[in-house]
């Protein structure tokens, strides 16, 4: 009896020497759905493993900035991470195709974006020793502003909120001044001035409760940008077969739900924009008409300062 106890509280050191703890640095705040659904993947993960890998989700850039998640994941300075993928889009062009001014509109558009360039973003990112798991879409962007926007023109001269490269272009063709702030310093920047306008999802309006600082919101569709969650490619490796195959899976599960959480969270937030006092109105045809042609001059060249890589996943979209 005695030796049997003993196997057995050697057998629950050795379980517990082996179980593994990832930190896991996300952007978003916890009532983002994109939290939400990385924290049941967490769960999902941990379930799998009957708790041999437990991930702890750090949201809001409580343990790492945004900007830096990408670097971390690959300094191993945490093992996994998520981030605002066409953010490398300094990197490569390919990582920024999802923000490119009115190209992919539409879920079913972003879905075949996204599968075109799902094969090079992980040649790319292989090369600095990452590997992707999953990827989702953040609804449709769309125009906060004070007032009703009619034309381009009416932009003119706006300080307008800017997330990554792609926009900040956009912004300035249209006559608005860019100013880059994160998410989280949405309503900061609006109660000091800072910005006056700015696109982003209609998730992104209700987190940051956007009806006490803009009057008015414009579905434009402008584009469907992504998050994308990568793990280190050695820490990956080290883990055994049967937990690898948890973690894919439960990434696959994690992808397929968080897209429809995505369309969903695009209804809901919609309305409680609405019902929180904000105008919600169609967008002019002018006003379509000329954020299209801004749209059109920048793919242009973007075409002409594209990587190889970058060509191969635009082709395979428009084919």
């Amino acid at each position: 009896m005695k030796h049997a106890f003993g196997f057995l509280a050697a057998m629950t050191i050795a379980g517990a020497a082996s179980a593994q703890n990832w930190d896991m640095p996300t952007p978003y705040g916890d009532s983002t759905f994109h939290t939400q659904n990385i924290m049941q993947f967490a769960d999902d993960v941990r379930a799998a493993t009957d708790g041999g890998l437990d991930i702890t989700i750090h949201s809001a850039g409580s343990l790492i900035p945004h900007a830096e998640i990408k670097n971390a994941v690959r300094s191993r300075q945490v093992p996994i991470g998520e981030f605002f993928l066409s953010q490398l889009s300094n990197e490569d062009l390919a990582y920024g195709l999802d923000s490119q001014p009115f190209l992919a509109t539409s879920y079913e558009e972003a879905q075949a974006l996204w599968a075109a360039q799902k094969p090079v973003i992980a040649e790319l990112l292989a090369e600095q020793g990452l590997m992707p798991l999953f990827s989702v879409a953040w609804p449709a962007q769309g125009l906060y502003t004070n007032g009703e926007i009619e034309t381009v023109e009416d932009l003119n001269g706006l300080r307008f909120r800017a997330y990554n490269a792609v926009l900040e272009e956009f912004t300035a063709k249209a006559g608005a001044a860019p100013v880059q702030v994160e998410a989280s310093d949405i309503p900061q920047a609006f109660s000091t001035g800072q910005v006056e306008a700015m696109i982003t999802s209609p998730s992104t309006g209700v987190n940051s409760t956007a009806w006490d600082f803009v009057s008015h919101y414009s579905p434009i569709n402008a584009w469907i940008p992504k998050n994308i969650v990568v793990v280190n490619q050695r820490v990956f490796d080290r883990l055994d077969e049967a937990t690898q195959e948890a973690v894919l899976a439960a990434a696959a599960t994690a992808e397929t739900r968080g897209w429809e959480m995505s369309a969903t969270e695009a209804e809901q937030q919609t309305a409680a924009l609405a019902e929180n006092g904000i105008t919600v109105y169609e967008p002019s045809a002018a006003l379509l008409d000329g954020l299209k042609g801004i749209g059109s001059e920048m793919l242009e060249s973007w075409k002409a300062d594209a990587s190889d890589a970058a060509l191969s996943v635009m082709s395979a979209y428009e084919n």
